[in-house]
């Protein structure tokens, strides 16, 4: 089944929500739409499931138009951040309740009601009433309800934000598997860059209502075809700085210069602005090949596995996270060194300089 937007908007009185909008999301793998808080993919959610109609556009769904059709009389499931469950009903009921709908043997439904609970660690939960569940475990009854339907179309927005750590680690790595030869639709929705990573499939940036990039996941994360894709696609975000290309030389500043790849030797003279990720900037030198910078510490981040510092250089706030533990003094200078070959340098259309 494929979902298509056809030039897809969505005004809101004299606001746009969503800005024009193409878009093609397959049945194989995950579709994922990425981007902040207020970003639009809920609002893309909903117009795809039927819950708002497009202002303008067409959303064709199996090769039929469905534009004006009713969420009512489409397959589809949808969970969201905030979990909706019937609090007169147990677990298993709520999680058995799309199946009944569909008239199922009561064998069958049992069976699929203890198979999603078992790979959800729900088994000693499927007497219980809403009510009597945290948090974390009401959300994942919502999702097994959706998850147990076998729906065309899958929407999924953030459906793991409230899961405790562990649980949400293993559920990224079950929930590809249990789509798989579904021949279902499913888009998932997030602000981790990490997450979509982790998930792979397709990604949709998405940065104040507007798509600015759709293509495989790894493709978008190594090669942002713009600036604000590359900020969406980044946590914590990415450095940039104005620079200036020079014969064969990158200038960030009168200390700091480096000799570009030879690849993208063929840049015009003058002003870019430089990218780069937090993670190719760090606090030791690892070949000899970096450009070594000077900042003043403003904070820094210990998670025990990893260090997030940030810093100032030159009036602008950046930030270095590394592996390790690395403890540096507030307003200390130090230094840090940025991995040149990990450079993105964007035009002043802010458009991906390529080789």
């Amino acid at each position: 089944m494929t979902l298509i937007l056809k030039n897809v908007t969505l005004n809101v009185g004299v606001n746009t929500h969503i800005y024009p909008s193409d878009l093609e999301l397959r049945d194989t793998g995950f579709n994922i739409l990425l981007g902040t808080t207020l970003a639009g993919k809920t609002t893309l959610m909903q117009i795809m499931a039927g819950l708002i109609k497009p202002t303008t556009g067409e959303i064709w769904f199996g090769g039929r138009n469905v534009t004006g059709t009713s969420v009512q009389k489409r397959n589809v499931s949808m969970v969201h951040q905030q979990f909706i469950n019937y609090p007169n009903m147990n677990v298993f009921e709520n999680i058995a309740s799309p199946l009944r709908v569909i008239g199922m043997s009561k064998a069958e439904v049992t069976r699929q009601v203890e198979s999603i609970a078992e790979i959800l660690k729900m088994t000693p939960m499927l007497g219980r009433k809403p009510a009597e569940l945290s948090g974390g475990q009401q959300q994942r009854t919502a999702l097994a309800r959706a998850l147990v339907k076998r729906a065309d179309l899958v929407l999924l927005d953030e459906p793991l934000a409230n899961l405790d750590f562990k649980l949400r680690e293993e559920l990224r790595e079950e929930l590809p598997k249990m789509f798989e030869n579904r021949g279902c639709c499913v888009v998932y929705a997030t602000t981790e860059p990490m997450e979509a990573l982790l998930l792979g499939g397709h990604t949709a940036c998405l940065n104040e209502g507007r798509i600015t990039q759709f293509g495989r996941t790894g493709k978008i994360y190594r090669e942002p075809e713009n600036l604000k894709t590359a900020q969406v696609f980044s946590d914590p975000p990415i450095n940039t700085a104005p620079v200036t290309k020079q014969d064969n030389r990158i200038i960030l500043n009168d200390k700091v210069n480096w000799i570009l790849d030879k690849d993208l030797h063929k840049m015009a003279d003058g002003p870019y602005i430089l990218g780069i990720r937090p993670h190719h900037i760090l606090p030791f030198e690892t070949d000899g090949k970096s450009a070594q910078i000077d900042g003043k510490i403003l904070v820094t981040e210990l998670s025990g596995s990893e260090s997030t510092i940030h810093f100032n250089m030159d009036g602008l706030s950046w930030v270095s996270q590394a592996s390790g533990i690395h403890a540096f003094d507030r307003e200390t200078i130090n230094s840090f060194y940025i991995q040149t070959d990990k450079c993105l340098y964007f035009d002043n259309n802010e458009q991906l300089v390529r080789a």
